[in-house]
């Protein structure tokens, strides 16, 4: 490490009880995405409490726990917001701890350029480099533009971090730090493990007929894209290439089955391009230091416009439920929030544009309630329910029972095609339903 950066690390070095001192009343704090969690500071930021009051704390797809939302359910002193919910920030909604920030993932870094407050941006790193540089890894999808635009900037270093590689912005200089704060961490435990479903499996199978050597794929977070994932690494196809927000083990089983090899990508060929990943302590040990993969901020790696740039994009997420014109509902069931928009729209616009593209949409046909009360996620209409995929711009659907193209076709088509996916068990219904809505074609068989 050269001597002036060692210098300036030992000046900016303080306690994370000293480092969260700058933290004001009415404050806006960021806390940035996954494993980007400032653990320490946030920690010493919830024992500042009762100095605090009406100090606003962003976040994304954090695991828990975060401390400064369990320790003041008054929300007078602390208040939490995601724009992407995690497992525990849904359940940190359904207590009332946390708020939903609805965002498309493309416009991450224009929200905080041009409309968002940032007073203290707090953020994990791997340790410095001998060139000054904390390398911002699985979490620069969204850290720099954060940082950049933050009044003050304290970096947490996180020596169990993985090191990614980047196309730009994936590391912070030391002299765009303020404070630095070090301490012992408790290793990655990694995310739960998704079981893929039967159901999740019969929905994959569906889609392989879609996909083409050579193709680039978008995984979603969930079970059927994991499935997927599985099923790849057994198939034949080769030479895939990955462009994701998200990078999950789906991709590590293709890369170790030998398909996922990124040679014939339009751009950053050769590269799998990512913004965040969550997975495996095996995943992040895959990411680490590897030439062979790059993390770009979501502005660039969620820009329809540099989707539809790579021939073959297939994107593949999953939803909550459909009504008979073709909305789509991915991230709310009802008003409880579950997930958020992230990139699917991104990916919908992007997909469609490229050349051999196509975007997926995927759920189970029907779904269980408390009372084992199966429903059918075909809906007739929606009904105060959050859209996250407007009918104009749906493409793919697919549930267990067949895929279906909603591209450029009519009310009544869209109906029909619908019900032909819907569970046997709710077409009847659904079939009167859309004749009271008009949208159904007299002379249709039934």
């Amino acid at each position: 490490m050269l001597k002036n950066f060692l210098t300036q690390y030992n000046a900016k070095l303080v306690t994370p009880e000293e480092a969260v001192r700058v933290v004001k009343s009415g404050d806006w704090i960021d806390y940035t995405s996954c494993l980007g969690k400032p653990v320490l500071l946030d920690r010493a930021l919830a024992k500042r409490r009762d100095d605090l009051y009406d100090v606003k704390i962003r976040g994304n797809l954090i695991s828990g726990p975060i401390e400064i939302a369990e320790c003041d359910e008054t929300q007078a002193h602390f208040t939490y917001h995601s724009w992407h919910c995690s497992s525990y920030e849904r359940k940190l909604c359904d207590r009332g701890l946390c708020y939903y920030i609805p965002m498309v993932f493309h416009n991450n870094a224009a929200y905080y350029e041009y409309f968002l407050k940032v007073n203290v941006a707090m953020v994990s790193v791997s340790p410095m480099d001998k060139h000054g540089y904390f390398n911002f890894s699985v979490n620069t999808g969204v850290a720099a533009p954060i940082t950049r635009m933050a009044e003050f900037v304290i970096v947490e270093v996180n020596e169990h971090l993985p090191k990614v590689h980047g196309g730009y912005d994936e590391c912070i200089h030391i002299s765009d730090v303020d404070y630095i704060v070090e301490g012992e961490h408790e290793p990655f435990a990694g995310s739960k493990a998704i079981v893929p479903t039967e159901i999740d499996r019969r929905i994959a199978e569906k889609l392989l007929p879609y996909l083409v050597d050579g193709a680039t794929l978008q995984l979603g977070i969930g079970s059927m894209p994991n499935a997927l994932g599985e099923l790849i690494a057994e198939s034949d196809l080769k030479d895939l290439g990955m462009h994701t927000e998200l990078c999950s083990d789906a991709y590590l089983s293709m890369y170790k089955a030998g398909k996922l090899t990124n040679k014939r990508k339009n751009i950053d060929k050769g590269k799998g391009v990512f913004g965040c990943a969550i997975g495996s302590p095996e995943l992040y040990e895959w990411v680490d230091d590897n030439h062979g993969i790059a993390a770009y901020p979501l502005e660039y790696v969620n820009r329809p416009s540099v989707i539809a740039q790579i021939d073959n994009m297939v994107s593949i997420n999953s939803c909550v439920s459909v009504d008979l014109y073709g909305q789509v509902a991915a991230e709310s069931s009802g008003s409880r929030q579950i997930s958020g928009t992230g990139g699917q729209l991104d990916f919908l616009i992007g997909a469609s544009a490229s050349r051999g593209g196509k975007a997926f949409i995927c759920m189970s046909s029907v779904y269980k309630d408390k009372e084992g009360v199966y429903h059918s996620r075909i809906r007739p209409q929606f009904d105060g329910d959050i859209i996250t995929s407007p009918r104009s711009q749906v493409y793919f659907l697919a549930t267990e029972y067949g895929v279906i193209n909603l591209e450029g076709r009519s009310t009544w088509e869209r109906a029909e095609g619908l019900i032909s996916i819907a569970h046997p068990d709710f077409r009847e219904r659904l079939i009167e339903e859309a004749d009271k809505r008009k949208i159904w074609r007299r002379s249709n068989r039934r």
